[in-house]
């Protein structure tokens, strides 16, 4: 069993900056590959970033290249999510998800992950 637990949400303006945290539980956190998700009221759930066991593979949306970077710090168990340049469409509740892979393929969709987070909301105003 895997615990995951979201944290750095919050209000933000159009344009401005936050970072996510994702803690995971357990002593395998590196055998993983780590996704975000976002969902808004009414709309399935979608991808956004993914970080395998090696970071030197990692895979966004389109919608958030060039603004968004994931990242992870396995002596904390932690994945991060830095949020930059921030729309109004980026609104949403921002889940991390756990799959567990020793390979550094792509993970894009929702029923491949194993483990999910609580979420934490993200609005951005315009």
């Amino acid at each position: 069993q895997v615990q995951l637990v979201e944290s750095g949400g919050g209000l933000v303006q159009a344009g401005g900056s936050l970072k996510l945290s994702c803690a995971a539980s357990g002593r395998t956190f590196s055998s993983y590959s780590m996704g975000w998700f976002r969902q808004a009221p009414g709309k399935e759930r979608e991808f956004v970033a993914n970080i395998g066991w090696s970071s030197a593979y990692t895979y966004y949306t389109d919608s958030v290249k060039g603004r968004f970077t994931i990242s992870r710090d396995n002596a904390k168990n932690t994945v991060y999510l830095q949020m930059n340049s921030l729309k109004p469409e980026d609104t949403g509740v921002y889940y991390c998800a756990a799959k567990f892979s020793l390979s550094g393929r792509a993970y894009r969709m929702t029923d491949e992950y194993n483990y999910w987070g609580q979420g934490t909301q993200v609005t951005v105003s315009s």
